[in-house]
């Protein structure tokens, strides 16, 4: 029996020394790589990966932005909340919260487009694959926003 199709992901963290500034923050550039892990982790729930050796697409970020909320620090536990705003045939749209207890450390969305390499190199816009569309779905609420 095929599992339900996935449409968000809650990832647990620490901040690690290396991901802070001198100040003990987090420098904003983690945040998206926080974004980039759980949307993988979001991936492998749904029995994918979003990069196999091989692949015949990639899934370029064509798109993305983070509104910072509050401060994050060293040592501090928190969660990424991913979820897939909207599901077109080329592309994905997330929103992801990174959130502290019940304080929104940072917002974000990231559009990712579904992509063949051409001859020459070339990225061109396709048809994400069937089986990998059929793995996930617009989270609960989010259908409206799309």
């Amino acid at each position: 029996m095929a599992s339900a199709p996935k449409s968000e992901y809650r990832l647990r963290r620490r901040v690690q020394f290396h991901e802070v500034d001198s100040a003990g923050i987090v420098h904003f550039s983690w945040f998206f790589r926080y974004m980039e892990e759980a949307e993988h982790a979001l991936w492998r729930e749904a029995g994918l990966s979003i990069a196999p050796p091989g692949a015949e697409v990639a899934f370029p970020r064509v798109s993305t932005s983070f509104d910072f909320r509050s401060p994050l620090r060293f040592e501090e536990e928190f969660d990424v909340r991913i979820r897939i705003a909207a599901i077109s045939g080329k592309s994905i749209r997330y929103v992801c919260d990174v959130i502290r207890g019940d304080v929104l450390i940072a917002a974000a969305t990231m559009t990712v487009t579904c992509v063949r390499r051409e001859p020459g190199d070339v990225l061109k816009a396709t048809a994400i694959p069937a089986d990998i569309a059929a793995r996930f779905a617009v989270a609960p609420g989010l259908d409206a926003e799309a």
